[in-house]
């Protein structure tokens, strides 16, 4: 496995396409291309990841009948105005129901160079919360998508599955990444990423060597139900189910709720299964342990929709040095959010449930993800979101 110094590094200049790191989302900023909801220019601040920019929600909230696109050559804001039911004030904080949809504008505009498009994903906490979060533009005809080019307004749609929840101007619920041209890494240039540095990593909670790593249309996951930690009173610990009717989570709280008042912990059992119950909210870990190097970043997407009813994963950016140590060969899990449909779906340990698509940056972040800027999730296992307190039982 090579260092970290070992990696191919090349400067923007020299590349032909790449998602935009953090100090060049600092170059769109003082160019103008992003800017606050006041026609300024935004401040960088904490907002910038090391390839990816927060969004914050803006001061109203619109409670509308159903989901939408807008369409091409439609405003967001003419069909509000047909979908809403009322308007909500989140300055101070409003509560947003589960089995609702709410259209929010964001604080943040684009006005893109015909060069830079954009993807939006849900943040980390927003996933393991089912909190449903996709980004709207005008015109769209798909959500989280920005085109390059792009110069208007950006909505979140949010739709709370799990818990209701309160929100003030401010949060951030969802992130965008930009990118030049096409960044996806084909598989045989991933075999080869994998060979120098080592895309799948030691589990620090399991000891005996890494997973193998299966390269197919990206790196595909599978899921651990054999179970994590020492034995506890349910024995080891397989993953968390959303309890129904849960009290509110305070999106701006970290740390703060007793997780037993929201989660049924799952024990493993000794044949590795778990039955999906049609329409709930699972918490669970992949067996692999992944490893982002420095000048990748990675999206994870479903597997494939013929391999059962469910879905895995809300969230779905992985950030540049997300599990990544070069003088370890240790990497981080990544937490499965998990939700079956329509039918009860047996799933089983070992069983591939999604796949991550690696992207290559255009540079080098100035800041990689980790304890040094304050990443909630660099050392997780079986983690939920940021606003529960560690699971004791």
């Amino acid at each position: 496995m090579g260092s970290e110094a070992e990696i191919e590094r090349q400067p923007a200049a020299g590349r032909a396409g790449g998602i935009l790191p953090r100090q060049a989302i600092a170059e769109l900023i003082a160019a103008g291309e992003i800017r606050s909801g006041s026609g300024e220019p935004a401040e960088l601040h904490d907002q910038a990841q090391p390839a990816s920019l927060d969004l914050r929600l803006g001061p109203r909230a619109y409670r509308v009948r159903a989901s939408f696109l807008p369409g091409r050559g439609r405003p967001v804001a003419e069909r509000i105005a047909e979908f809403s039911m009322h308007e909500m004030d989140l300055t101070g904080g409003a509560v947003l129901e589960v089995g609702c949809v709410y259209i929010v504008p964001l604080q943040e505009s684009l006005s893109l160079s015909p060069q830079v498009s954009g993807l939006a994903n849900p943040k980390s906490s927003t996933g393991r919360l089912n909190l449903f979060t996709r980004l709207i533009a005008d015109g769209a005809e798909q959500f989280d998508v920005v085109p390059a080019g792009y110069e208007g307004p950006l909505y979140a749609e949010i739709a709370p599955n799990a818990f209701s929840v309160l929100a003030r101007s401010g949060v951030r619920l969802n992130q965008l990444r930009f990118r030049r041209g096409r960044p996806t890494v084909a598989d045989s240039a991933l075999q080869r990423l994998h060979r120098e540095v080592g895309l799948v990593g030691e589990a620090a909670d399991r000891p005996g060597g890494a997973e193998p790593a299966q390269i197919r249309k990206g790196l595909v996951f599978t899921v651990d139900l054999g179970g994590l930690g020492a034995a506890g009173p349910v024995g080891r610990l397989a993953g968390f189910k959303a309890k129904r009717h849960a009290g509110v989570v305070d999106l701006s709280r970290v740390g703060h709720y007793d997780p037993a008042e929201f989660w049924d912990p799952i024990a493993a059992n000794p044949r590795g299964e778990l039955i999906l119950d049609p329409n709930e909210f699972y918490i669970l870990a992949s067996r692999e342990t992944v490893r982002i190097p420095p000048d990748y970043a990675a999206e994870m997407v479903p597997y494939d929709t013929q391999i059962g009813e469910f879905r895995v994963h809300y969230a779905g950016f992985f950030d540049p040095g997300f599990g990544w140590d070069p003088d370890k060969e240790v990497g981080t899990r990544a937490v499965l959010e998990v939700r079956s449909h329509e039918v009860p779906f047996l799933l089983q340990d070992g069983q591939p449930v999604g796949r991550l698509e690696y992207h290559r940056l255009a540079a080098t972040p100035d800041r990689l993800y980790g304890a040094g800027i304050g990443s909630h999730y660099h050392a997780q296992s079986l983690t939920l979101s940021k606003h529960f307190r560690p699971w004791a039982g």
